[in-house]
């Protein structure tokens, strides 16, 4: 593209396809002398141990000559000149093209559209090395490479330095306007001045348009200014905008919730800075800050496209989150090739996707083209060397939020691959930075770090982070959170074949309005299933351990207890899942004490004085029933694993944490499975709390008889938790209709039967209709009575037996029972098929 013919835009930051020459016959290729001396090769060098005789800088340059000179790489000349010219080095490895400029052997006189070149501040990259050492094998050539090469035409170029400078050369038929113009906006080096830059389009418009002279401006440069100029048009805006900061109007309706005021502050530095790092820590609300940053961007820039990239587990928390808080459609991206094409087509706001799904529609992200990409639980590419990491930061967008709360976690380095997705050229090149910062002995072992202040100070513009402890005047007492993981397929298969069994006794009421006490056991007794599936297999079967909660409370339990210092509360029905904890714990050398109703009373003050006072004991484990008048105070961080349903157990388990004489915020962390019985019955509790506590409690009653209105709106909410509800074919109809008729006439016949023994009628077993036992019925009704009391006492047992398997110790301690079985598995299977 030319500017009346004189002005030159030329690409060359864009890499070519494979075989493309830009319109140009390739020159002639001239081969090697037979006659000429090979060079002896110097001494190989180390990647990671640099010799003390040689300067940093020159190490670098020498280890991507030394790399680039052993390449396979495919060179072609795509220009007019043998040697001095433009080509296109293709990796046959990698497949990529990328396009190289030669002017010289001198550092910084070449190009290369690689991504090295833009970032490693050398002047050089293996590609040009790589392209040099071929050219030197012409006759002459390594003189001629010395010497450098002019061209007649005049060019403006980015240079990539400690920091990228706009470069001006006049050719050698330049006219003395041009010339004189040049002086008025570049410096005696040739570098555009910085107060310039914003109106550098007014020197391209100056430039005389006479004589044919050629004056060619890289497209990078025009990347550059176009950078700058939209950082100043941003910051005008919001000073615009948002003229008294954090308390302008427009925050007050920004979300459909209230804003803390650093949450404020958050958004409005991640709109200002257009590209950030927000590093708060874990439980500050990183998320409703990012969303308060997209409603001020939509506002103020139009932006329409916004790309979320999360851990697989968090997409539905995002969606759920963008819900919650604004009125925007987010379309979860999953499922097979066709299915996410589809997504990508959607007329949706957001897009949340999985950082493993990036490599494989990078293509469609591309085409998409988002105007903000968000990264969550951004440590998934503190690894630059990891395919994943490598990908993410292909991904181009005129915005971009980096959210972590351990921006470091165990090498400055990955701060380092961190803040290339922000910006590639803030921290310098990778080998400078940690050169300058890393501490090694003799060996070349890391042993620390240094100048870490300079550190700091260099991201003040573009990372924000605040402590905890920084904002706790502004915190709530207590913040909830609910978090919703996936089933593993192991999980789901599990927790759908009890699903079909309670859907089935679903339809089943729904036909004739009735369900004998033996499915009514079986319903609580699948529902139950359905519950510790959604935990974990192992608690079902005792043998596999599926299920990513273990996973994410690890996690979880590094980012608050190992790094934040906090002491944490976790609670799970299960005794079998405390156990399962236990082991993650241990494996990850996290302190703990476990208690469970088998500790004996005199036992349990031991414990709890070891969790307030040995700082080495960061987590109190404990299952209902042994969590009974828990004083813990010194924890502030409860994590259920599991939800009881009854609302009083779940804030029994909070209150033992967060009560008087707390000092600090207590955080409440809910492990919920998505797409489960968990998660319907979150949604069906806002309404209906108290319905299923009786049927999944395990502090509910053992045996409940509803009337038939309660038993009516107990059904009715099964119905909704669990979805699609099965249809029996025919034959299973006709043999339903035969038993239904059979349980209805022992209905009738129990109802005039003698009460009902002491010990069931204690568990919750309501009488008559008229509040008694009813009359006598003979020898024939006695026996149909024991056999149905027996029956609900084995019920009971079994049940029981599943909510703690082989540790019913915890049932007699909370109050629950006797225990009868010792493992329930095998026999419940013959309970679930009636």
């Amino acid at each position: 593209m030319k500017f009346n013919n004189t002005i030159k835009l030329v690409s060359r930051m864009k890499s070519l396809p494979r075989g493309e020459t830009d319109g140009k016959k390739p020159a002639a290729w001239p081969e090697a002398s037979q006659k000429a001396k090979t060079a002896p090769s110097p001494p190989k060098l180390s990647r990671t141990h640099k010799p003390d005789d040689i300067a940093l800088e020159d190490w670098q340059r020498a280890l991507r000559r030394q790399f680039g000179e052993q390449q396979p790489f495919v060179l072609k000349n795509v220009g007019g000149h043998p040697l001095f010219s433009e080509f296109a080095l293709t990796n046959p490895e990698s497949g990529k093209t990328y396009k190289i400029a030669i002017r010289g052997e001198a550092p910084g006189m070449n190009y290369c559209s690689c991504p090295d070149y833009r970032i490693n501040n050398l002047g050089t990259c293996k590609h040009i090395e790589f392209t040099l050492a071929k050219l030197s094998q012409q006759p002459g050539a390594e003189k001629r490479l010395r010497e450098g090469y002019a061209p007649i035409w005049s060019e403006i170029w980015l240079s990539y330095g400690l920091k990228r400078e706009i470069m001006f050369r006049a050719g050698q038929d330049a006219p003395a306007e041009l010339s004189a113009l040049s002086e008025k906006y570049f410096d005696g080096r040739g570098v555009l001045r910085e107060d310039r830059l914003l109106d550098f389009h007014t020197f391209l418009e100056a430039i005389p348009r006479r004589n044919g002279h050629e004056v060619r401006c890289y497209d990078d440069v025009m990347a550059y200014v176009a950078e700058c100029q939209d950082a100043a048009h941003r910051r005008a805006v919001v000073n615009a905008r948002l003229p008294e900061g954090i308390e302008s109007p427009l925050f007050d309706a920004l979300l459909k919730t209230d804003l803390y005021p650093y949450q404020r502050e958050g958004a409005l530095f991640a709109v200002r800075a257009g590209r950030c790092l927000l590093g708060d820590d874990m439980g500050l609300g990183k998320t409703v800050q990012a969303i308060a940053a997209v409603e001020l961007m939509a506002e103020m820039f139009h932006i329409g496209k916004v790309l979320i990239i999360s851990p697989t587990s968090l997409k539905y928390q995002w969606k759920t989150e963008i819900e919650k808080f604004c009125n925007r459609t987010a379309q979860v991206v999953e499922g097979l090739n066709l299915q996410r094409r589809a997504f990508y087509r959607s007329d949706s706001f957001y897009k949340l996707i999985n950082y493993e799904l990036v490599a494989r529609d990078l293509d469609r992200i591309r085409e998409w083209s988002p105007d903000l990409i968000i990264l969550d639980e951004a440590q998934r590419i503190k690894n630059w060397k990891t395919r994943t990491a490598k990908t993410v930061k292909e991904l181009e967008s005129t915005f971009a939020l980096v959210l972590t709360g351990t921006p470091i976690e165990n090498r400055i380095e990955e701060l380092h691959s961190l803040m290339e997705f922000v910006d590639r050229h803030h921290l310098g090149p990778l080998y400078r930075f940690v050169h300058n910062h890393r501490v090694t002995d003799a060996a070349g072992k890391v042993v620390g770090y240094r100048d870490l202040e300079k550190v700091r100070h260099s991201l003040h513009g573009v990372m924000i982070r605040r402590k905890k402890s920084e904002v706790l005047k502004q915190l709530p007492a207590r913040i909830d959170q609910n978090f919703l993981v996936p089933l593993t397929p192991q999980q789901q298969a599990m927790h759908d074949e009890y699903k079909e069994i309670v859907a089935k006794l679903v339809a089943k009421w729904r036909r004739y309005r009735f369900l004998c006490e033996a499915d009514q056991r079986r319903m609580q007794i699948a529902l139950a299933m359905m519950r510790m599936a959604a935990d974990n297999t192992y608690l079902v079967d005792h043998e596999t351990v599926h299920g990513p909660k273990l996973e994410e409370l690890e996690i979880l339990l590094k980012e608050l207890v190992v790094e934040g210092g906090e002491k944490a509360v976790v609670f799970s029905q299960w005794l079998r899942m405390t156990e399962l904890i236990e082991n993650m714990l241990e494996k990850n050398g996290i302190g703990y004490v476990h208690l469970n109703g088998s500790v004996p009373s005199k036992k349990r003050g031991g414990l709890m004085k070891q969790f307030k006072e040995e700082p080495a004991c960061k987590v109190f484990l404990s299952t209902d029933a042994g969590g009974v008048g828990l004083n813990l105070q010194s924890g502030s961080v409860v994590v259920n694993m599991d939800i009881p349903w009854n609302p009083a157990v779940l804030e029994q388990r909070i209150g033992r944490v967060h009560r008087l004489g707390q000092d600090r915020m207590v955080r409440v962390v809910n492990f919920i499975s998505r797409a489960s019985i968990e998660e319907r019955i979150l949604d069906l509790l806002r309404f209906k709390r108290s319905l299923f506590a009786g049927a999944l409690d395990e502090d509910g009653a053992d045996v409940v008889m509803v009337g038939d209105a309660g038993m009516g709106k107990f059904m009715q909410s099964v119905e909704e938790a669990v979805v699609p509800l099965a249809t029996p074919d025919p034959e299973q109809e006709r043999q339903e209709r035969i038993e239904v008729a059979a349980d209805e006439q022992a209905a009738e016949l129990k109802e005039r039967a003698e009460d009902v023994p002491a010990a069931v009628a204690g568990a919750g077993v309501e009488a008559g209709g008229d509040g008694t036992a009813g009359g006598g019925a003979g020898n024939g009704a006695e026996a149909l009575n024991t056999l149905l009391v027996s029956g609900a006492q084995f019920l009971m047992s079994l049940s029981k037996a599943i909510a703690q398997p082989a540790r019913v110790q915890d049932d007699n301690a909370a109050g629950g029972g006797p225990s009868a079985v010792a493992d329930g598995a095998p026999s419940l299977q013959k309970a679930l098929q009636g």
